[in-house]
């Protein structure tokens, strides 16, 4: 009986100890990722606002979030840097134009099956700014 309390004091402090280092850890991780941003890194915000990197200061980031648009922000409120998803977006695209002609050779029924290929963020603009 005289073991229990020590013991129980053991496994309550270990995995508080382990909890507080992997915290350490992310901390660290984040205060690297906002001490490296760069002029023209795409990231997002804590708010979940996306911008790109216009300027940097020692405290503050300028985002710009719109064409000519352009916020300040504290580095701490920057959660994490984009990865350019472009390379990705075209392989997916060409993979879903593909299953969409075998979709459309295998109708029995001999009907038109449209496509169904979701337009890219860089197609949708060039289609609204058309006119």
């Amino acid at each position: 009986m005289e073991l229990l309390f020590p013991l129980l004091l053991v496994a309550l402090l270990v995995p508080m100890f382990l909890g507080v280092r992997r915290q350490k850890r992310e901390a660290a991780k984040v205060t690297e990722m906002q001490d490296t941003l760069k002029a023209g890194d795409q990231v997002i915000t804590t708010s979940g606002l996306y911008g790109t990197v216009v300027d940097l200061d020692d405290t503050t980031v300028d985002l710009e979030i719109a064409e000519d648009v352009v916020t300040t922000w504290l580095r701490a409120a920057i959660r994490e840097v984009r990865v350019d998803t472009e390379d990705t977006t075209v392989a997916t695209e060409t993979e879903t134009a593909t299953e969409t002609e075998t979709a459309a050779a295998a109708d029995t029924n001999g009907a038109h099956v449209a496509d169904a290929v979701e337009e890219s963020a860089e197609q949708t603009e060039t289609r609204l700014t058309k006119d």
